[in-house]
């Protein structure tokens, strides 16, 4: 990962979108990104909470709440089959500003007051 990261960086990327699980533990791929001064963006609140720069993605609190909602149903005697199926409706921005400073990135006021 060392050397794709190296690779990119000297290939001038702008960024990491990371769109599945880290090969790495999180806080190594957000060392990785920052030593390379590349900002990574994924779905995943955990990657922001290890370094990552920011992510936006379904909430996954309130997936919990749905199916804890689900589960109430289904015990109370709701056939699952009867039950329908649910888009997600909550989605979370999140921005890590003390990564943003390391990166020398200013976050926009407009994308700080959208963040959760």
């Amino acid at each position: 990962m060392e050397a794709a990261f190296r690779g990119a960086s000297q290939g001038r990327a702008g960024a990491v979108l990371m769109l599945f699980g880290p090969v790495l533990p999180l806080r190594q791929l957000a060392a990785l990104a920052i030593k390379n001064r590349l900002p990574v963006m994924s779905a995943s609140t955990e990657a922001v909470e290890a370094g990552g720069l920011m992510s936006y993605g379904v909430s996954v609190t309130d997936l919990f709440r749905r199916a804890a909602t689900y589960v109430d149903k289904i015990l109370k005697g709701a056939k699952p089959s009867d039950l329908p199926v649910e888009q997600p409706t909550k989605f979370e921005l999140v921005v890590n500003l003390k990564t943003a400073k390391a990166l020398g990135l200013t976050i926009p006021q407009s994308v700080l007051l959208r963040a959760d």
